[in-house]
C-alpha cells in the first residue's frame, strides 16, 4: 500500500470502501437502513467530490495499485488538525493502512500541534486504534459528523510531536 492525494478518479472506489466499512462496522449500532441513509448523504459521489476541493484540507486514499484499501480525510484549524474520516475496507484492516494514513495526515499540515477527531464509542475497534495510536477522551458530542446528526461520540485528541 501506498499512500496519495486522492482524485476524481477514486471517488466511486472510495465510495464503495465508505459504504461497505460503515455496514460492516454500523449495521449492528444503527440498523443497516440507518447506515443506508448516513452513506447516501454522508459518502455520495457530490459529497466526496466536495472534498477534493475543499480549502485548507488533505483527502488521502491508500492504494495497492489494483485497489483503495483506505481512506482519509482532514482539515486544519488553527494550530489543530480535525481529521473527519479515516476508514480501512475490512479486507485490509489491521496491516497498517490506518497508521499509514494518519501519519501523512499529520505530515500534510506541518504547522499543526494537535490533531483531534471525533468516534463512535461502540466503535470498539476505531477506539482501540486510536488509543494505541496516542490519542486520549478531551470531550464529547451529540452530533458527530455534522449539525443534528445525533449521533454520540467521543472526542479525542493528541499532540503531534514533530522529529527533529
Amino acid at each position: 500500500m501506498f499512500v496519495r492525494t486522492a482524485g476524481e478518479r477514486d471517488l466511486q472506489a472510495v465510495r464503495a470502501l465508505l459504504v461497505e466499512t460503515w455496514h460492516h462496522t454500523y449495521d449492528a449500532i444503527y440498523g443497516a437502513e440507518r447506515v443506508s441513509e448516513i452513506n447516501d448523504d454522508w459518502h455520495s459521489l457530490e459529497s466526496l467530490r466536495a472534498k477534493l476541493s475543499a480549502p485548507n484540507s488533505e483527502f488521502l486514499v491508500a492504494d495497492d495499485g489494483e485497489r483503495i484499501g483506505g481512506m482519509a480525510f482532514a482539515t486544519a484549524d488553527g494550530d489543530a488538525v480535525m481529521l473527519h474520516q479515516l476508514y480501512v475496507s475490512p479486507a485490509f484492516q489491521g496491516r497498517g493502512v490506518g497508521s499509514m494514513l494518519l501519519d501523512e495526515v499529520e505530515g500534510s499540515f506541518p504547522e499543526a500541534q494537535r490533531v483531534r477527531l471525533e468516534v463512535e464509542e461502540a466503535n470498539l475497534k476505531a477506539v482501540a486504534f486510536y488509543v494505541g495510536q496516542g490519542f486520549a477522551k478531551v470531550g464529547s458530542t451529540s452530533n458527530c459528523g455534522k449539525a443534528n446528526s445525533d449521533i454520540p461520540a467521543a472526542i479525542l485528541e493528541r499532540p503531534i510531536v514533530w522529529a527533529d
